[in-house]
């Protein structure tokens, strides 16, 4: 196979793996019922001036599968946390008791899981459209090279499966979220 072409198939497999990494970390985001850390992940703090991402500042646990707390490394910024949770506008309600933040997470509505289900569908969708813009990408840089026309095809095929696989795990990843967003 033409070195070239190679190439391009590789950088090809390290966008749609990109693409994968970005949903992966996009459905970390979305809640399916569970506390987790990662819902705090966009949350940004005023750490004297500069937002500064709230894992920065602060220990964020679980305690249980309800309950976020949040400690602060400075007692004085706490109201600073407070307020940029409240700013970040993820439909939670934090209790500050002196020492640190909690967070009761709601258990979710069913019509607030379908909603999730949708959103889940269309960070999936943007995934595949990633996966299929790679695959133009390289298609139309194949034709651009100076190899012959069956390397070309071949070349056009194997990308073609790449897509194909990817698309495949996409799906794949989209159907666990689905289950873990609609289990009670």
């Amino acid at each position: 196979m033409n070195e070239e072409i190679k190439f391009l198939l590789d950088a090809t497999k390290e966008s749609m793996d990109a693409a994968i990494t970005h949903l992966e970390r996009a459905f970390m985001k979305i809640r399916a019922g569970k506390a987790s850390p990662a819902m705090l992940s966009s949350v940004k703090v005023d750490y004297y001036g500069s937002p500064t991402p709230l894992a920065q500042v602060a220990n964020i646990n679980t305690p249980d599968g309800r309950t976020i707390s949040v400690q602060p490394w400075e007692k004085n910024m706490l109201q600073e946390i407070e307020k940029a949770i409240m700013n970040a506008n993820l439909g939670f309600n934090p209790m500050n008791n002196g020492d640190f933040i909690i967070i009761n997470v709601p258990p979710l509505t069913e019509e607030r899981r379908r909603d999730l289900a949708k959103q889940a569908k269309a960070e999936a969708e943007d995934a595949k459209v990633s996966v299929r813009t790679a695959r133009q990408d390289a298609n139309k840089e194949i034709r651009d090279l100076d190899a012959s026309e069956d390397l070309q095809k071949n070349a056009e095929v194997d990308i073609q499966n790449l897509t194909d696989t990817y698309t495949k795990k996409i799906d794949a990843f989209l159907v666990v979220k689905e289950a873990e967003i609609m289990k009670v």
